[in-house]
């Protein structure tokens, strides 16, 4: 089928995760609350967004169940933002997204390392993996049909498939 997947299928993740966290703020506030904060005040502060635009944003990823929105268990009058486990799910794309940002962007030195807790080794940049745990470049990369998972994909094979993924890096058939 090749590397063009058609934008009209609505299987596609893709439109539904942007609809979730398409914009900066979303992913800003989800970096902090990777980051342990989880007070509509620390939000606030941490990342100088309008209040009005915080409540929005915070709502929407409850909402989408990206965060829980709970009681503190230490004041049952302030409210808590948590990770939910969709949320942690993000935790990949987020770190690609910031991988990304350091390698292309200049300028950009970063004053803190993610790195494994047990040996404090610097974690290896997200790339994407074969099912036998091979590295795969874009070229390797194709498209398939659930019912023909297992088969060979010819990235070449565009006759029946239409969207905005070039089958080839700069190639916009």
């Amino acid at each position: 089928m090749g590397i063009r997947e058609p934008l009209a299928e609505m299987g596609c993740g893709l439109p539904h995760a942007l609809e979730v966290m398409g914009e900066r703020w979303s992913f800003l506030i989800l970096r902090a609350a990777f980051n342990g904060l989880c007070h509509f005040e620390e939000f606030s502060q941490e990342l100088g967004i309008a209040r009005n635009i915080l409540s929005s944003r915070l709502t929407k990823l409850v909402e989408n169940g990206v965060l829980a929105r709970t009681p503190c268990e230490e004041d049952r009058r302030k409210i808590e933002y948590r990770l939910t486990e969709k949320g942690l799910g993000l935790l990949p794309a987020m770190l690609a997204l910031r991988q990304w940002g350091e390698r292309y962007v200049e300028d950009i030195t970063p004053n803190l390392v993610l790195v494994d807790c047990r040996d404090g080794q610097p974690v290896q940049p997200i790339t994407i993996r074969a099912q036998d745990g091979r590295e795969l470049s874009w070229s390797e990369l194709g498209w398939q049909t659930p019912d023909k998972i297992g088969q060979p994909v010819d990235r070449h094979d565009v006759t029946h498939v239409r969207s905005g993924f070039p089958s080839e890096a700069g190639d916009c058939r």
